[in-house]
């Protein structure tokens, strides 16, 4: 069994947790003039917006715990539990389907 790496699962992710919290809006930034990979996370908690900022020494130190299936990482205000999501994909193509009003008369 491979071990997981967080960059991996976070370039799939389309929503994650971080503390319990929703988080809709994960930015991986590789900017050309930074040595640094970054992770930026954003979430609404009531009314406050909270941000968090990782380093790619963090993401690449972070760890799993396979039980929970969930990561903890380091930041510059503690550690900090991310859980991975992955959305479900629905296609909205009804081929199997016969068109409702494709003018043939219902039986």
């Amino acid at each position: 069994m491979t071990t997981p790496n967080l960059l991996t699962q976070l370039q799939d992710a389309d929503m994650l947790l971080i503390d319990g919290l929703h988080a809709w809006q994960i930015e991986l930034i590789d900017e050309a003039g930074s040595e640094d990979l970054q992770l930026v996370i954003e979430c609404m908690d009531g009314r406050d917006r909270r941000l968090w900022r990782f380093t790619g020494a963090a993401l690449a130190a972070a760890s799993h715990d396979a039980a929970t299936d969930c990561w903890h990482i380091e930041g510059a205000d503690g550690q900090h539990e991310l859980v991975i999501l992955s959305g479900i994909n629905a296609s909205n193509d009804d081929e199997d389907e016969p068109a409702a009003n494709d003018g043939t008369p219902a039986d």
